[in-house]
């Protein structure tokens, strides 16, 4: 890599913050931090090494005028970091798309937006090849663990019948966020009735589904997905609060999909509170088959980051347009 890519952190939360900071760390390899974005009043005005708890100054002003941040800094690419859900994230997207700025994203619903968002979807990917830039969704699940890897798998068989992913999340250490959006802590009858919202959970599941069948060029016929509570059968302390014996500890969700009884795909997530033997599987029913299994499986959070901020040099080498993972070379490192 010869040239410095302009990067912008836009949205700070926990996982903003540390993406920030691994950006911060990779100066040597080509990328450089040049803004960061948020609409927190209490983050907005301050120097963002303040807000990254250090004690010298960066230079770098958290601004909520994500086009003036674009324009003054000369950004190459925006790594947001801001919702799960795509409606709620569009107009910042087209921000970027339209300041002609590339976007590494973890919103979830972007990861495979063609089936819960298509019109979205397609009005992003025009955007993005009028203004000569890319658009890609990643992250550790969806992005990587539960689609992109199982996907590469499959590139050692001459035929498949069959893909089982399964993931067991030990959730005790997770960022807080992410334990109050499984649940934790919750009653039975309180879980029941945020599932009906249909943004409670883990988001992003039916994505990962669909993107491995986009790669393998399988139409399923059926798709079948449940959402339950794990209960804890014990009291639990995390870093942030306590579960009661009886209280919902996290989330067990399930996501099938069939074509002709020929192929079927099914991806097993628990990510709970307390979760024994944590790991990451994945098999395929192929020629040759394949069992693949991370022991204590990838740890979420910091898989997160490293995905946006390994993304980056592949975004600004690739073609213009709305992108997913399985368009992109093999992701890897970018540097120590």
């Amino acid at each position: 890599m010869t040239n410095t890519i302009n990067v912008v952190q836009y949205g700070l939360g926990p996982i903003g913050t540390e993406s920030a900071r691994k950006i911060l760390e990779k100066s040597d390899n080509g990328i450089r931090l040049v803004g960061a974005i948020d609409i927190d009043p209490k983050k907005v005005g301050k120097d963002l090494g303040e807000i990254l708890g250090s004690k010298e100054r960066l230079g770098i002003t958290v601004s909520n005028d994500a086009r003036e941040v674009f324009r003054s800094t000369k950004a190459h690419v925006a790594v947001h970091t801001t919702s799960s859900f795509l409606e709620k994230v569009f107009s910042q997207l087209a921000h970027c798309a339209e300041s002609k700025v590339n976007v590494v994203s973890s919103t979830e619903e972007l990861f495979y937006p063609y089936d819960r968002h298509p019109k979205i979807a397609e009005e992003l990917d025009a955007l993005a090849k009028r203004n000569d830039i890319t658009i890609v969704g990643t992250g550790v699940n969806p992005g990587f663990v539960m689609d992109t890897l199982p996907l590469m798998a499959t590139g050692m068989c001459t035929k498949i019948r069959s893909i089982k992913v399964e993931r067991i999340v030990d959730a005790s250490h997770r960022r807080l966020p992410l334990q109050r959006k499984i649940g934790a802590g919750m009653s039975v009858t309180d879980f029941e009735e945020k599932k009906k919202s249909g943004t409670f959970g883990h988001i992003g599941l039916r994505e990962s589904l669909l993107f491995i069948a986009a790669g393998l060029d399988w139409h399923l016929e059926r798709v079948e997905e449940s959402l339950e509570p794990m209960i804890a059968t014990r009291d639990i302390k995390t870093p942030y609060f306590e579960v009661a014996k009886g209280q919902v500890s996290g989330i067990h969700h399930l996501i099938s999909g069939y074509n002709n009884a020929t192929h079927s795909l099914s991806l097993n997530l628990k990510m709970y509170i307390g979760a024994e033997n944590p790991h990451d599987s994945i098999f395929v029913d192929g020629d040759p088959p394949i069992d693949l299994v991370i022991k204590t499986g990838v740890f979420g959070d910091s898989a997160t980051v490293a995905a946006l901020v390994n993304v980056i040099p592949l975004v600004v080498a690739s073609a213009p347009g709305l992108m997913t993972m399985k368009e992109l070379p093999v992701l890897r490192s970018l540097g120590s």
